[in-house]
């Protein structure tokens, strides 16, 4: 059976079970004869061995009888509005639907989307002191605020919070529906890309110093959970991973930060940071908070390329254009501080980087450009396959020879590859080669 399937059969029951509760609550509201005296007598559904992506949150988080009745409330308008139609009973007294049911109308759906005061009435009916207990399942101290499950929307001035919808996080309806987060795509409001690597740790050519320190990171993500939680270190350290890849471009920064992820299970998000700075007072953060909090809790790598403009040195001039720019800088401080999950930020020199964001780093690794060996290395994996180099061309000397970083040698392989598909010969000649090295020394201001 297909995951989806899985989460189909586990959210049935589970909305039999909410179905059963607001009936019984209407019976005892309403005085009608009930089976039972408390909706607490009406067994949950059993989550043993039940592997849908709904049963295992509820488990991950303990969640209690009202915690997670409230959860499946959230969803429901989503998967089967019907449910909920019993909400829209009319008070024949005053014509019109009952105050303590709560809930709101969209604009296209024609549903009851359930409010605070619909799941105070569900749970406690008129009971003052349920009431009180929901308020602080709402507030930002509740781990549905904290995990980003769910909220309660926010109301006009002087309306009770309890009269804001129920709101689910977007991701959580997809991860409990179709069994998976939806990957965010590039946009204004999100403007970063996912990174892909086909490659593995084999392919990367890196110093042997460089290599240990790129261990180092890759063992705090697998072990971020043991060392935080189990050993309890996170009374003592603060959350989250901080690093800063610099040296020359081309020299496996990004490449690196993509294997971390792809080693790790993690998503990694290239941040594009002309898109996030912004001339406008205040965007440059609202830009920011967006990604982070996009980010939170899904245990992403943001890796911002080229750090300069955003994590760059503050100043000491007393313009309001520098104060807006150090102000912004602050933030970002106090938002990578907070992130949970790894930062990298990627530079060609170190010196441009603030020294609060340095001073915060738990590793500054220095990409270096290869070594005559590394890059006879990174030459024999690039002309390892389908295109093979003219037996005249002697990688040892082209090595020797030309000091180049890896994705240089990367840009000289696609050279060759569309030269070779114009002559419809896989064979590199040495003269090929040659005119792509000299492209390549060309792009950055040089001459062979």
């Amino acid at each position: 059976m297909e995951g989806h399937e899985l989460n189909a059969l586990s959210l049935n029951r589970e909305l039999e079970w909410l179905s059963k509760v607001i009936e019984t609550r209407f019976k005892i509201y309403f005085g009608s004869d009930s089976e039972y005296a408390d909706i607490k007598e009406i067994e949950a559904p059993s989550l043993d061995s039940d592997p849908s992506m709904f049963a295992k949150t509820v488990g991950k988080f303990y969640l209690s009888f009202e915690e997670r009745l409230i959860l499946i409330l959230s969803l429901a308008y989503h998967i089967r509005p019907g449910v909920l139609d019993v909400f829209f009973t009319k008070n024949s007294t005053y014509d019109r639907g009952f105050s303590e049911f709560g809930g709101i109308k969209g604009e296209n759906f024609g549903g009851f989307i359930p409010t605070g005061e619909t799941a105070a009435f569900i749970l406690g009916g008129d009971n003052l002191v349920t009431r009180i207990r929901l308020l602080q399942i709402f507030d930002a101290s509740h781990l549905f605020y904290k995990q980003k499950l769910l909220k309660l929307d926010i109301t006009k001035d002087n309306e009770p919070r309890l009269s804001g919808a129920i709101v689910m996080e977007p991701d959580f309806i997809d991860l409990f529906t179709m069994g998976q987060m939806n990957k965010p795509t590039f946009s204004s409001k999100f403007p970063a890309t996912l990174i892909n690597v086909n490659a593995n740790w084999e392919d990367l050519i890196l110093d042997s110093e460089v290599k240990r320190q790129i261990d180092h990171i890759y063992t705090w993500i697998q072990n971020n959970d043991l060392i935080m939680n189990e050993w309890g270190m996170k009374d003592k350290v603060k959350p989250g991973y901080r690093a800063l890849f610099y040296g020359p471009p081309g020299t496996g920064k990004t490449f690196t930060a993509g294997l971390l992820g792809k080693s790790t299970g993690r998503d990694v998000y290239k941040i594009d940071i002309s898109m996030m700075v912004s001339k406008w007072v205040g965007e440059t953060e609202k830009n920011l908070a967006r990604v982070f909090d996009m980010a939170e809790n899904k245990d992403w790598i943001l890796f911002f390329d080229e750090a300069d403009s955003l994590f760059g040195k503050r100043s000491d001039t007393n313009s309001s254009q520098e104060r807006y720019a150090n102000q912004e800088v602050s933030y970002l401080l106090q938002r990578t501080e907070e992130y949970p999950g790894t930062v990298i930020l990627s530079s060609n020199l170190k010196g441009n980087i603030d020294e609060a964001f340095t001073r915060r780093f738990q590793s500054m690794i220095h990409f270096q450009m290869p070594t005559e060996r590394e890059r006879f290395n990174l030459w024999q994996k690039a002309f390892d396959g389908h295109l093979k180099a003219d037996e005249s061309i002697d990688f040892k000397q082209i090595s020797k020879e030309h000091v180049m970083a890896g994705g240089a040698i990367v840009n000289v392989l696609k050279f060759c590859s569309i030269r070779a598909a114009q002559k419809k010969d896989p064979k590199i000649s040495k003269e090929d080669l040659l005119d792509a090295i000299k492209n390549e020394f060309l792009k950055e201001g040089k001459i062979l």
